[in-house]
């Protein structure tokens, strides 16, 4: 009797694609809806909308959990890869340059009061660590960029995404009645969003109560801040190397398996953009396809999410996000105050 090999699994690609394609059509949406609300944002509505079907990818995980995973995994970091095309490092090193000093402080006060307010507030050390990147770098992209590195659990990011989120809310608001309030000029005022302001649209809806000099300094400086990734993502890959007990073979080895292929693929397309070698249109395109990625990723975190756990963590992270952002508020305005002396 002869017995017919099965065929090789059909049924992954399927398995792939229905998570894949779940995720892809939630990070549409969210796409959408956040070009027309941009306060919003499409990695909020993303997350939100992948937290309400949550209960339908546990009831089917076989089905959907694999595509699922990859969005939240490979898909992310094609996302930060993309993002390189939206730098040109000879004008983001200028314009730092000048700004370095009101970055440097206002992230390192971020970073060191995560851990210690984090600490005090009893909440979980991936947590309070993707508060403060996200706080104090750049929003979705350095929670994405880093998620990675980590190996944060999904409900630590979708935790993270909504606190910055709100305070992104905030900040647009509040910010430019208290620039005008405190006669901040243009520049100065740009300095001021483009550090203590998150994501990019945000950055743009805060600087654009002071006109066109001040947007555009405020996303060169927001621009720059994104930079800041590079050194706290090999950080961050070095300590949870450490944390796994991960073998160290050598020291060539070590040193190049602390940088991730995407953070080397991601400097690889700014430096291309840098050199003229992206057209204009072009880079428009991968912006925009960036920004896709991103809500696709986070759509997958959204559908990976444990709502029960996120109850239990109640709202102690909340309160961190909030002392975080006031403190680089504060830090931002006080150090071009000092410098301006």
């Amino acid at each position: 009797m002869i017995v017919l090999a099965e065929a090789p699994s059909r049924r992954r690609v399927p398995v792939q694609v229905a998570g894949l394609g779940m995720a892809a059509v939630l990070g549409l949406a969210a796409t959408v809806i956040g070009r027309q609300v941009p306060v919003l944002g499409a990695p909020v509505v993303a997350v939100a909308a992948g937290v309400l079907l949550s209960p339908l990818v546990r009831r089917r995980s076989d089905l959907l959990q694999p595509g699922v995973a990859w969005a939240k995994g490979t898909v992310l970091q094609l996302s930060v890869v993309l993002l390189g095309a939206q730098l040109s490092l000879g004008e983001v090193l200028s314009v730092g340059a000048g700004s370095l000093p009101v970055m440097l402080g206002t992230l390192g006060v971020c970073l060191l009061l995560a851990w210690l307010a984090g600490r005090w507030l009893g909440v979980s050390g991936d947590l309070r660590t993707l508060i403060g990147v996200g706080t104090g770098i750049c929003g979705a992209s350095a929670i994405a960029a880093t998620t990675p590195a980590l190996r944060a659990k999904s409900n630590d990011v979708a935790y993270a995404i909504s606190t910055i989120f709100l305070f992104n809310v905030v900040a647009v608001l509040v910010f430019p009645p208290l620039g005008h309030a405190l006669g901040l000029s243009a520049h100065a005022f740009g300095l001021f969003a483009g550090t203590a302001v998150n994501d990019t649209s945000s950055v743009v809806a805060a600087a654009g109560a002071y006109g066109g000099d001040a947007v555009r300094y405020a996303v060169v400086v927001k621009l720059a801040r994104t930079l800041m990734i590079i050194p706290i993502v090999l950080a961050l890959t070095a300590v949870t190397r450490r944390r796994e007990g991960l073998a160290e073979t050598s020291r060539t080895r070590l040193a190049a398996s602390l940088v991730p292929w995407f953070l080397v693929a991601f400097l690889a397309v700014a430096a291309l953009n840098t050199g003229g070698l992206i057209p204009g249109a072009v880079r428009a395109e991968l912006g925009q396809m960036a920004l896709l990625f991103i809500a696709i990723a986070l759509a997958a975190v959204g559908l990976s999410t444990d709502v029960a756990a996120l109850r239990r963590a109640g709202g102690r992270p909340l309160l961190l996000g909030l002392i975080l952002w006031a403190a680089v508020s504060v830090t931002s305005l006080g150090l071009q105050h000092l410098l301006a002396r």
